[in-house]
This record gives C-alpha cells, sequence and structure tokens, in this order.
C-alpha cells in the first residue's frame, strides 16, 4: 500500500459522517390575505450517524425569515421569540416544527399566501448544510393533536417587537 493511499484512507475514517436530513410533511400559512406574517410547519428527520442543528432559514416571499418558538411566560400568556440558536436534531432522531410551538416565521409578507401556493425556502443545517424544500401553503389544514391553537393564546409584546398575531 503506498503512502499516498494510507494518507487518503486515515483522512476518510476521520471524517464523521454527515447528518442525512429528511423534511417530512412541510406546510405553510397565514392567517388572512392581508397578514404580514406567516409560518412553516414540518417535521426534520435526521437520518445519520452525526447530530444536526437547523440554524437558519431563507425565503423570498418576506422581509425576514426567523426560527421561532413559544415561550409561556407565566399568567397564561405565551410570547413568540426568535431562537437564534436554533433547532437541535439527534441522530437517527427528529424535531418537529408545529403550531404553538417551534417554527419558521416568515415577517413582512411581501404577497399574500395563498392556497396552493409553494415557497421556496432554504433551511440550513451546521452539519447538512443547506437544504431547498418546496412548502405548500395549505389554509385549511388543521393543527395537529395537542398542538397549541394560537388563538387561545395572547402574545405579550409582539407588536412591540415588530410581529403580529397569527390564528391558527
Amino acid at each position: 500500500m503506498s503512502l499516498k493511499y494510507t494518507l487518503v484512507a486515515a483522512l476518510l475514517a476521520a471524517t464523521p459522517a454527515l447528518a442525512d436530513i429528511e423534511i417530512v410533511d412541510p406546510y405553510a400559512r397565514a392567517s388572512g390575505m392581508s397578514a404580514k406574517a406567516g409560518a412553516a410547519f414540518f417535521e426534520i428527520r435526521n437520518t445519520g450517524d452525526t447530530d444536526d442543528r437547523l440554524v437558519d432559514a431563507a425565503a423570498n416571499i418576506s422581509q425576514r425569515v426567523e426560527l421561532h418558538t413559544h415561550k409561556d411566560m407565566g399568567d397564561g400568556v405565551m410570547k413568540m421569540m426568535h431562537v437564534p440558536e436554533g433547532f437541535a436534531v439527534p441522530a437517527g432522531g427528529s424535531h418537529t416544527l408545529q403550531r404553538g410551538g417551534d417554527h419558521v416565521m416568515f415577517m413582512g409578507l411581501k404577497e399574500p399566501m395563498e392556497q396552493g401556493d409553494v415557497i421556496n425556502v432554504t433551511l440550513t443545517f451546521e452539519q447538512a448544510g443547506d437544504v431547498v424544500v418546496e412548502i405548500p401553503v395549505d389554509l385549511e389544514r388543521k393543527p395537529m393533536h395537542g398542538a397549541m391553537n394560537h388563538g387561545d393564546m395572547k402574545h405579550g409584546d409582539m407588536k412591540k417587537n415588530g410581529m403580529t398575531e397569527m390564528s391558527s
């Protein structure tokens, strides 16, 4: 065996397997034709051997795209907030983005989100890199069983932070 072959083999063996990311059951919605914000929901499956993390998202449909979650502020008040560190997706595991929980937020919509439209979104992962996904707009979709209902929440300081309320 040559020294060159041995070095290449050693480098390949030392390189960890990257995360293999699958986006399952994506959909997006806004609360109405005049809404200034919308959101996308889906399950992220990591079929690889390496933990990964969704760290960013981008789309042309809005002025800003952020990773968001809801946090219980006490007294029945839920606050929607940016999650700059993103969402962990363990090796061999998954992370669900759903209404009332973690989600991709489109703020400052440039055009209405209409039933049947498709939004191209680039999801950026620490290990897997960029994953482009086509997300259909489904304004009729009902929340998953057990998901929180946006309509039952008080959204605290959303308007002060440039965010608007969405109904489920």
